[in-house]
């Protein structure tokens, strides 16, 4: 089996926002090489407790995704015949993209092939049902235990976009998001992907929610989401665009209509879009905010109170942080 890799320069901060984009787009099978030094809990997953010293961090990453080669020489990407040239301008185009609110780094994309990896199966044997609190995550190909039978139970797959609950910052949004969340609720969920948060909180009792995404993709990856979890389409509205500078985005979206706006990105997002966004808020509406490094906290902690919103809560799980604000 042949599969051609793209593989991206980029820097560390970034990594993130890259994969998310580029799962959207129909990419798959993430690798990421950087010099960041494990954590306690990556030791431990890999049945370590030392690890030689690496190299310093350079902050460099590089990230590859792949697509397989047919005998014929074809390629396909979300069920759509395509070509190495036309995968590579839209990863190109989309990188440009980011660079327009955020740093990415030299963000060059090379093409190469590689064979005999079988990354769309081979990664199911990592990814397993786990749990954020009380909640049960599950993958397709995998049953509810009888014991899990009275917990909420979350359906999704990874690869379809970005988001499948594993991530520090969704943990944090989604525990905030359950102390918010009345029957009343309507939400608005920036750089949705997946569709996990909106979903969540429609389970949890919200009445509405509305999602914003940069590439049309995440439309189909929210109707599998909501469908696979029983949640009407009716509840679950998809926009497709720029929030922060376009400006008919922000007017089909609508504003001061929202109890909760909830944006798990990066802070070099969240600094641009929340004087943006404060306008989307009802009065006493709440934002939570996450993907935030812990370095970059004071960051987005200035970037909401600059927008004139008050700092309710700052939440934190490993290195990354959660800012949740009220606009009063």
């Amino acid at each position: 089996m042949k599969w051609v890799k793209f593989k991206v320069k980029t820097i560390t901060e970034a990594e993130d926002i890259i994969i998310s984009t580029l799962y959207d787009i129909g990419l798959e099978g993430a690798q990421i090489e950087d010099k960041v030094p494990l954590t306690a809990l990556e030791k431990e997953q890999m049945f370590v407790d030392i690890l030689p010293d690496g190299p310093d961090d350079d902050g460099i990453a590089y990230l590859s995704f792949f697509v397989e080669e047919k005998e014929d020489g074809s390629l396909e990407v979300q069920g759509q015949p395509t070509d190495k040239e036309s995968i590579l301008a839209q990863v190109k185009q989309e990188l440009e993209d980011l660079r327009m609110f955020m740093d990415i780094g030299e963000g060059t994309v090379t093409v190469d092939e590689t064979e005999d990896i079988d990354w769309i199966n081979n990664w199911k044997q990592y990814f397993h049902q786990f749990y954020i609190d009380d909640i049960l995550v599950i993958p397709s190909w995998e049953d509810v235990k009888p014991e899990d039978d009275d917990k909420m139970v979350l359906h999704i797959d990874p690869g379809t976009a970005f988001g499948t609950g594993m991530h520090e910052t969704t943990q944090l949004c989604i525990r905030q998001l359950r102390k918010h969340i009345t029957k009343d609720t309507e939400l608005l969920d920036v750089g949705t992907g997946s569709g996990i948060l909106a979903i969540l909180s429609l389970m949890f009792g919200a009445k509405h929610a509305v999602g914003t995404d940069l590439d049309i993709c995440a439309v189909d990856a929210v109707a599998q989401n909501c469908e696979t979890n029983g949640i009407d389409s009716k509840r679950f509205e998809m926009m497709i665009g720029n929030i922060i500078t376009d400006k008919a985005v922000q007017d089909k979206v609508g504003y001061e209509c929202y109890d909760i706006v909830v944006a798990n990105i990066l802070a070099d997002v969240l600094v641009p879009l929340t004087p943006v966004i404060v306008n989307q808020l009802k009065k006493g509406g709440i934002y939570i905010t996450s993907g935030i490094i812990d370095d970059k906290e004071q960051t987005v902690v200035d970037a909401v109170r600059a927008a004139g919103l008050e700092v309710l809560e700052v939440t934190y799980q490993g290195e990354w942080v959660s800012v949740t604000a009220r606009k009063n």
